[in-house]
């Protein structure tokens, strides 16, 4: 299981891989069994966007256990959690907000332990 942190130029926290893009992010989540996803909206100019991200997850049911949107765009932000709420399992925890600093330092330990660090 992995998580995914889709960002065009944000640090990507660790324990994480990060999607630069939207078709590598879709690709992720349909060839990997994800965990806990993190979803930016605007990618850059002339870009898909992360509404494209969330239609792809409902339409295709690739939703992972867990769903952050940590974008700055209100309008994004609105789109994306919309889209996921209405076609989200129940199993599914959709969070319309970053993730805690608290809950990525607790990701950050577990992929130190499972590493050896």
């Amino acid at each position: 299981m992995i998580h995914v942190y889709m960002d065009d130029f944000r640090r990507c926290p660790e324990g994480f891989t990060l999607a630069r893009s939207v078709d590598e992010c879709i690709e992720l989540l349909r060839l990997a069994e994800v965990d806990i996803l993190s979803l930016d909206h605007d990618m850059g100019p002339d870009e898909k966007t992360g509404t494209e991200v969330a239609a792809a997850i409902a339409r295709e049911g690739l939703y992972p256990r867990e769903i952050y949107l940590h974008t700055s765009s209100m309008c994004g932000k609105k789109s994306m959690y919309e889209i996921l709420y209405q076609n989200k399992p129940e199993h599914v925890v959709l969070h319309n907000c970053p993730i805690p600093f608290e809950r990525l330092d607790e990701i950050a330990r577990q992929a130190g332990q499972r590493a050896g660090k």
